[in-house]
């Protein structure tokens, strides 16, 4: 599988993840109607399918995919954050980004033998 396939996935699952999530907590936490929590449990199943659509990572199984998928998401959560309500990250997070970044390139990405 392709580098770009694979990110392509990642950014997908973490669209589907972080978005189901959002609709269901603007259900549960803000009022809003039942269609949004029901549309977001429907999001988080599809999210449930897209990670085994990638590659097993040289053997990665289960575990090393959602490990990196992990990592996906605390940088996409902030972007969301950022994006829909408005908190801007600080320096902190900035670091905080590059550095589990970093460690899902290493996870994903290294080659193995």
């Amino acid at each position: 599988m392709g580098v770009a396939r694979a990110v392509g996935l990642f950014l997908l699952a973490g669209v589907a993840e972080i978005g189901g999530g959002y609709l269901v907590w603007r259900w549960l936490r803000e009022g809003a109607p039942l269609w949004s929590g029901l549309l977001g449990a429907l999001v988080l199943v599809a999210y449930g399918v897209i990670p085994t659509l990638q590659s097993d990572a040289g053997g990665a199984g289960f575990g090393r995919v959602y490990a990196a998928y992990g990592g996906v998401f605390v940088v996409m959560s902030l972007g969301w954050g950022w994006l829909f309500d408005g908190a801007r990250p600080d320096r902190w997070d900035w670091i905080g980004a590059a550095i589990v970044s970093a460690g899902v390139s290493v996870i994903f990405f290294a080659p193995r033998t």
